[in-house]
């Protein structure tokens, strides 16, 4: 039994990898849900599956906090013996506890595998480019304080208590946020994942991930940069096309069926030309 086994410090699942051996050049988290097997399958089987694209080692685990129901948990037990790739803790995994799963996150990459370059924060629903995403971030050449993703720069609190991102006063007194990405998808180098973590404890928790994380940025003074000249985030859904999907890091609202069907045209035509050499 390995020291991860052992020693989980407030976790109820790690994955069983010691990131001291062989560390990864990224690692992908993606906030998941117990119900969400079929999705998981699917990640695991496309763009989520351990691969070296460019020398560079690329891992993904899944985000879990705890379940309501009892008869869930030996089966994410299993799982997590099956696949070794789920973090959890024990916080009920709700929409409004994603701030909670994301700190998790942190604490996991700072505590067990600080020895990785960059970290990608995503969600279930996401089709992911790993091999455009290593292409740009080795182009970046950008080793610390470095964070991108879909660029949110007016944002402001949503009033409406009917709203799913309502944000009262109390919670959140000023009228406007800090610059933020979406929390559909952000890429970090690692050491950020150390000072996010450390610094959360004196912001006061908002339910919003994505903002929370900007406001930790902001008391850091990082900078949200783009990662190309180009958008390549995308927090919204794009119809598939192998040449399309080459020149993108991430689009929304992808089922599992198709995270399959995409996968499949990207690797098929991963090498080949695309018309004028871009989308």
């Amino acid at each position: 039994m390995s020291v991860f086994q052992t020693n989980n410090r407030g976790f109820l699942k790690v994955p069983d990898m010691d990131c001291r051996k062989n560390p990864p050049f990224l690692v992908i988290l993606v906030a998941s849900h117990h119900d969400q097997i079929k999705t998981r399958m699917a990640i695991r089987e496309t763009w989520g599956k351990e691969r070296v694209v460019a020398d560079k080692r690329i891992v993904t685990f899944f985000l879990l906090g705890s379940t309501l129901h009892p008869h869930d948990q030996p089966t994410i037990l299993m799982e997590s013996l099956l696949y070794k790739d789920i973090i959890q803790k024990d916080f009920v995994d709700t929409y409004y506890n994603l701030t909670l799963k994301t700190l998790m996150g942190l604490e996991w990459v700072r505590t067990f595998c600080p020895q990785s370059s960059f970290v990608m924060k995503t969600d279930s629903d996401m089709f992911v480019n790993p091999f455009y995403l290593t292409e740009l971030l080795l182009k970046k050449n950008r080793t610390t304080r470095f964070f991108t993703g879909a660029l949110t720069m007016h944002g402001h609190p949503v009033r409406d208590p009917r709203s799913k991102w309502y944000v009262s006063r109390e919670e959140y007194p000023w009228n406007k946020y800090p610059h933020y990405c979406s929390g559909a998808g952000y890429v970090f180098s690692t050491d950020v994942a150390t000072h996010m973590y450390i610094v959360s404890k004196k912001i006061p928790f908002l339910k919003l991930e994505d903002v929370f994380v900007g406001l930790c940025l902001s008391h850091l003074k990082i900078k949200l940069e783009v990662l190309c000249s180009k958008p390549v985030f995308f927090i919204r859904r794009i119809e598939f096309s192998p040449c399309r999907y080459k020149k993108l890091v991430t689009s929304h609202f992808i089922t599992p069926t198709e995270m399959m069907v995409f996968w499949h045209g990207l690797e098929k035509s991963i090498d080949e030309e695309c018309p004028g050499g871009h989308p």
